[in-house]
């Protein structure tokens, strides 16, 4: 009976339904955050790792890690899309969300070109053509820039969100 309220769910009030939505999508948007804010992270370690002397697997194990915190950040940027599809807060919790959907937006671009350089990467591999060689550079080029607008939404988020906390402290 749609007019009753049952244990597992809470009684709908005017505004308290929209207030819980809001909250789970602030939550969400604030996974997202972290979630990028991690990702970025991952690529400026295995970077700096890169340009290093280092043993083959350290080296493998800082890529393993990038390439986990890549496939994380688009499993969370579809779960925010899925909450924020029919959402429209205002007021105060308008600006985070818009930032939060910027860094959305981020996130899929920079989802969209890392797809379009192992795309390139393996049509280069097949043929090996100098034309493929230089669609490949301006593929890693633009994965590259996709990569700081994620690191500038993040930086934008932080500052709507200071709440949002990227690293928690742990107590050993």
């Amino acid at each position: 009976m749609p007019n009753t309220t049952s244990a597992s769910s809470p009684p709908h009030t005017p505004d308290g339904g929209a207030a819980a939505n809001f909250d789970q999508l602030r939550i969400r948007a604030d996974h997202l955050f972290r979630t990028a804010a991690e990702c970025c992270r991952q690529h400026e370690r295995y970077a700096h790792l890169s340009e290093r002397d280092m043993e083959e697997v350290e080296l493998d194990g800082a890529f393993e890690q990038v390439c986990l915190c890549d496939r994380l950040l688009g499993e969370v940027a579809a779960a925010y899309e899925k909450a924020a599809a029919r959402a429209h807060p205002d007021g105060d919790d308008e600006t985070w969300w818009r930032k939060a959907n910027a860094l959305w937006a981020a996130s899929r671009e920079y989802e969209r070109r890392h797809a379009g350089c192992d795309h390139a990467g393996r049509r280069v591999s097949s043929r090996r053509s100098a034309d493929k060689f230089g669609e490949l550079q301006m593929e890693y080029e633009l994965a590259a820039s996709a990569l700081l607008s994620l690191k500038q939404a993040v930086d934008a988020y932080r500052k709507a969100r200071p709440d949002a906390v990227e690293r928690p402290t742990w107590r050993v």
